[in-house]
C-alpha cells in the first residue's frame, strides 16, 4: 500500500516535472512564430509601398511623355509634376507652364521718377526667369542710365535666362513713349511665345503670368482655338488704402490694422453689376467675369493672339495710332489718354478691336496687381475725378522742398560702389569674358527737335560714351565711374 502509493507520487511528480518543464518550451515557440509573423508583415509592406512608388513614377513619366508626343490634340496643356524634397535635381527639370517660356516684356518708363518702383519690377521679372521662363524686358526711356547705375542693376539681375534692354528714346516722343511696344512686338512676334506691356509701376507676378496662361488655355478649351481670339484674360490693379494723413511709425502703426487692397477704378455700387458682372457671352459667363472700367495700365498676349489681332476687324493692333479725340477738339480725348488707349481701350472698346476682357471668377485674387505708387486711391471723391465731388483735387507744382531722411542711412548705390572697390571684379575681355549685362542703344531720333535738344543730346553721348567703355572692359568701373555715380544731376 505504502509502495503504492510512493509509486503514484513518484509518477505524479515526474509528471508534474515533465509539464513544468514543456510550458516554458511552448511560450518561447509562440514567441517565435509571432515575431516570424511580424517580420513577414513588416517585410510585405515595404515591398508593396516600393511597388507602389515605382509604379506611380512610371505612371507620371509615361503621361508625361504621352503629353510631350501628343500632337492630335488642339491645346497642349503641359504636366506639372510636383518637385520631391529628395530629389536633387533641379525644378528646371519638370515641366510647367512657365518652364522654356519665351517672354518678351516692354516697360514704358519716361525718366527716373518711377525709379524706385521700377527696380521692385525688374526684381519680379527676374522671378519669372528663376520660376523657368526666358525673360527679355525692354525698358523704353528718354533718359540714358549712369554707368554706375547700370553696374548696380548687373549685380541684381543675374539669372541666366534673363537680359534687359535700355532703349533710349527721344524726349520729344513725350506721351507716345507708350506706343514703342506695339512695334517691338510685332517685329519680334516669332521669336517670343508670350509678350506683355506694362508702365513702370505695376509689379508682376510669376504667378500671375502662370495664371494668365492656364486661364487662356482654358478659354481656348471653352470655345475653341478660333473664337477664342474674341478674348483676353485681363487684370485688375489695386492699392492699400493707408490712412492719407498719417506718417506710419512705431507710435502709428495701429492705424494699418484695417489697411487693405482697394480696387480704386472700380467704385461703382451695387459692385455686381454695375462695377463689374459676368461675361456677357453665355460660353463663358460661368466662369468669367469683366470690368465695366477695361484700363488696365498694361496687358499679355500670347504669339496667336497678336496675330489674330493684327488681322481682325476694326482693329489692327499692330498699327500705332492716335486715342480718339473729341471731333471738334482732338486735343480732348474721348476715351483716356494714350496711356489708356495704347494699353486697355484699343484692345477692349467695342468700336476698336472689341475683345472682350475676362477675369476667372474662381481664381480673381490672382490676375490682381500692385499698382506701387500707391497714390490714386487718395484722390477718389476728389473733383475731376472718379466719384468726384466737390473737394478740390490738390496738385503739386514740382518746386516744392521736402524733408530728406537721416543722412547716415547707407543707399543701395553707395553699399554698392564701396563693395566694388573693396572687392573690385576680375574680369577682363582679354580672359575670354566678355561683358553678359544690361544692354544700353541709343534709339533717339535726332529729327525730331525739342527743348533743351542740345544739352541732353551731350548728355546721351557722353552716357553711352561711357557705357561703351564699361563695355569693352568686360563690366568693370573706372575711377570716373565711381565719380559721375548719380542719374539725376542734383542741382
Amino acid at each position: 500500500m505504502i509502495g503504492n502509493t510512493t509509486t503514484r507520487l513518484q509518477h505524479r511528480n515526474s509528471s508534474s516535472r515533465k509539464k513544468s518543464i514543456s510550458l516554458p518550451c511552448l511560450q518561447q515557440v509562440l514567441l517565435l512564430f509571432l515575431t516570424f509573423l511580424t517580420g513577414c508583415f513588416l517585410t510585405s509592406t515595404v515591398i508593396l509601398h516600393t511597388h507602389s512608388s515605382l509604379s506611380d513614377e512610371e505612371h507620371i513619366s509615361r503621361a508625361t511623355h504621352a503629353s510631350s508626343s501628343s500632337s492630335s490634340s488642339t491645346v497642349s496643356v503641359p504636366a506639372i509634376i510636383p518637385s520631391s524634397s529628395s530629389s536633387s535635381s533641379s525644378s528646371s527639370n519638370h515641366p510647367t507652364l512657365l518652364q522654356d517660356k519665351r517672354i518678351l516684356v516692354a516697360i514704358a518708363s519716361f525718366d527716373f521718377s518711377q525709379f524706385p518702383l521700377l527696380e521692385e519690377v525688374l526684381d519680379s521679372y527676374q522671378d519669372l526667369c528663376f520660376a523657368g521662363s526666358k525673360v527679355d524686358i525692354y525698358i523704353h526711356t528718354t533718359v540714358p542710365y549712369t554707368v554706375a547705375l547700370i553696374d548696380l542693376l548687373n549685380s541684381r539681375l543675374s539669372c541666366d535666362n534673363l537680359k534687359v534692354i535700355i532703349s533710349v528714346q527721344s524726349p520729344a516722343l513725350r506721351l507716345n513713349l507708350v506706343d514703342c511696344h506695339r512695334t517691338l512686338f510685332y517685329e519680334m512676334i516669332d521669336v517670343y511665345d508670350l509678350f506683355i506691356y506694362s508702365e513702370d509701376d505695376i509689379l508682376v507676378k510669376p504667378s500671375t503670368v502662370a495664371t494668365y496662361l492656364k486661364e487662356t488655355i482654358k478659354v481656348e478649351q471653352l470655345v475653341g482655338k478660333s473664337p477664342a481670339d474674341d478674348f483676353n484674360i485681363g487684370i485688375v490693379r489695386y492699392e492699400y488704402n493707408y490712412p492719407p494723413d498719417v506718417i506710419i511709425n512705431d507710435k502709428t502703426r495701429h492705424a494699418t490694422q484695417n489697411v487693405t487692397r482697394v480696387y480704386w477704378e472700380h467704385l461703382w455700387t451695387p459692385l455686381v453689376p454695375k462695377s463689374l458682372d459676368k461675361a456677357p457671352q453665355s460660353i463663358v459667363e460661368d466662369h468669367y467675369v469683366t470690368m465695366q472700367n477695361a484700363h488696365q495700365g498694361m496687358f499679355l498676349a500670347t504669339r496667336e493672339l497678336l496675330k489674330a489681332w493684327k488681322d481682325r476687324p476694326n482693329c489692327q493692333f499692330d498699327v500705332i495710332r492716335q486715342r480718339p479725340g473729341r471731333r471738334n477738339q482732338p486735343s480732348q480725348p474721348t476715351e483716356g489718354t494714350q496711356r489708356v488707349w495704347m494699353s486697355s481701350r484699343m484692345l477692349h472698346g467695342g468700336k476698336h478691336c472689341n475683345v472682350q476682357q475676362l477675369i476667372p471668377m474662381k481664381n480673381f485674387g490672382q490676375m490682381t496687381v500692385w499698382h506701387l505708387p500707391n497714390k490714386n486711391y487718395r484722390r477718389v471723391g476728389k473733383k475731376g475725378r472718379l466719384g468726384g465731388g466737390g473737394v478740390e483735387n490738390e496738385f503739386a507744382t514740382g518746386d516744392e522742398k521736402f524733408d530728406l531722411p537721416d543722412a547716415s542711412l547707407p543707399t543701395a548705390m553707395q553699399m554698392h560702389l564701396e563693395l566694388r572697390k573693396a572687392f573690385p571684379k576680375v574680369k577682363s575681355v582679354s580672359e575670354g569674358k566678355e561683358y553678359n549685362g544690361i544692354v544700353m542703344i541709343n534709339d533717339i531720333d535726332t529729327q525730331r527737335i525739342f527743348k533743351r535738344f542740345k544739352q541732353h543730346m551731350e548728355m546721351v553721348d557722353d552716357r553711352m560714351k561711357s557705357y561703351e567703355d564699361y563695355v569693352s572692359r568686360g563690366g568693370q568701373l573706372s575711377d570716373v565711374d565711381f565719380e559721375s555715380w548719380r542719374w539725376v544731376p542734383v542741382n
